[in-house]
């Protein structure tokens, strides 16, 4: 399993992310394989984890065109600088408290 992680420091967020970020969330999530997608947003930052069963569609995903037009307009618009890291997920566990 991998995880994708989005940080990126944001310029200004019209009506126009909003409704581009929900269709690239339901296009991993429903066409890619990605298994979560959890993002968050705080003051200027932006933080977005999703999670992936191989390296394979990360990439896929990754130049879907819908995709990189996406990518293309947070870069131009919407943020001010991000990173792209992706982690192999080694050991998982957790619980109920």
């Amino acid at each position: 399993m991998y995880a994708v992680i989005f940080k990126a420091e944001v310029r200004e967020f019209d009506e126009t992310y909003f409704e581009t970020a929900n269709r690239m969330r339901d296009l991993a999530l429903n066409e890619y394989g990605c298994t979560e997608f959890t993002a968050c947003t705080e003051g200027n930052s932006e933080l977005a984890i999703s999670y992936w069963p191989d390296k394979d569609k990360i990439r896929a995903w990754k130049n879907n065109p819908e995709h990189r037009k996406a990518q293309q307009l947070g870069k131009s618009k919407w943020y001010k600088s991000y990173q792209v890291q992706i982690v192999e997920i080694l050991h998982e566990y957790g619980g109920e408290s």
